[in-house]
C-alpha cells in the first residue's frame, strides 16, 4: 500500500496552482497560502536523491518565502529519508495511515443526522469555519480556504458537512479526488459543541463511500490519536503503513 499512497501524494500535489518537479521531487505550491499544509513536497516512488537534488528543491522553497518540507510513505523512496537528513532535514512527525476499502466499509447509523454536499458559497465558508472551530483554530477561516474545499470538489472529490439545528455546520470534511486507485480523506472535524454524537463517523463514511463509489479501490487517511482512530475503524479503517514528515530547521 506504501506505493499506492506516494503514487497518490505525486498525483494529489501536481494538481497544486504552481506545482513544480525538481528532479524526482513534486513540489505542490499554492501562492493563495503560505501554510506548510498545502506547501510541501514528496518524492516519487523509488527515487534515490543526490545531495544537489536536495539543495535544488531547498532553493525551490526558499525562492517562495517557504519552510522546505516534505511529507512521504518511506517504505516507497527508502533512500530519502537518509539524503534528507545529510541536508539539515529532520523527522517532524510520523503518523500512521489507516486504509478502507469497499469489502471493509461500514455506514454507522446515526438518527436524524445527514451529511449534505455544499452548494453555496455559504455553504463552503460554513464548513471551513466549523473546521478551524473543530481543530482548535490550527488555522483561520478564509474565503482562500472555502475556495480550497470548493476546489476540491470540482476536480472530483466529495465533500460533506452536517447541518447545525441553526442552519450553520456542526462540522465535516473532505475526501480528495481518486488517483492511481486510491484517494485521501482529511480534515474530517466536529466543532466541541457537537462532539459525542457519531457526526464524525457519519461524516466519515459518507465521503469514504462516495469515493469508492466512483471507483476508487481504497481510502487512505492519516491517524493522529486513539479517540479519532477508534472513529475510522467503526466505519472499517485498518492499519496501513506510515508516512514521514521532515523539514529543514533552518
Amino acid at each position: 500500500m506504501d506505493i499506492d499512497v506516494q503514487s497518490f501524494t505525486v498525483a494529489h500535489l501536481r494538481r497544486r496552482p504552481a506545482a513544480t518537479e525538481v528532479a524526482g521531487f513534486i513540489a505542490g505550491f499554492d501562492p493563495a497560502t503560505t501554510s506548510p499544509y498545502v506547501n510541501y513536497a514528496t518524492p516519487v516512488s523509488g527515487f534515490h536523491p543526490s545531495d544537489q537534488d536536495v539543495r535544488d528543491l531547498i532553493t525551490a522553497f526558499r525562492e517562495r518565502g517557504l519552510r522546505p518540507r516534505l511529507e512521504f510513505a518511506p517504505g516507497a523512496a527508502p533512500a530519502v529519508e537518509a539524503a534528507l537528513r545529510r541536508t539539515g532535514f529532520t523527522v517532524q512527525a510520523a503518523h500512521e495511515y489507516l486504509v478502507c476499502t469497499p469489502t471493509t466499509l461500514t455506514v454507522p447509523s446515526t438518527e436524524g443526522a445527514v451529511v449534505e454536499t455544499p452548494r453555496t458559497d455559504e455553504d463552503f465558508a460554513a464548513l471551513d469555519t466549523a473546521l478551524s472551530e473543530a481543530f482548535a483554530g490550527a488555522f483561520t477561516p478564509s474565503a482562500e480556504g472555502a475556495a480550497r474545499l470548493r476546489r476540491t470538489q470540482e476536480l472530483g472529490g466529495a465533500v460533506g458537512f452536517v447541518r447545525a439545528p441553526d442552519g450553520g455546520c456542526t462540522g465535516g470534511g473532505a475526501c480528495s479526488a481518486p488517483a492511481v486507485g486510491t484517494a485521501e480523506l482529511t480534515s474530517v472535524g466536529t466543532r466541541p459543541a457537537f462532539r459525542g454524537r457519531g457526526l464524525a463517523a457519519l461524516v466519515t463514511a459518507a465521503l469514504t463511500g462516495a469515493v469508492l463509489a466512483r471507483g476508487a479501490r481504497s481510502v487512505w487517511l492519516e491517524c493522529s490519536g486513539e479517540g479519532s482512530r477508534r472513529v475510522y475503524e467503526r466505519v472499517g479503517y485498518r492499519a496501513g503503513g506510515t508516512r514521514l514528515y521532515m523539514a529543514l530547521d533552518v
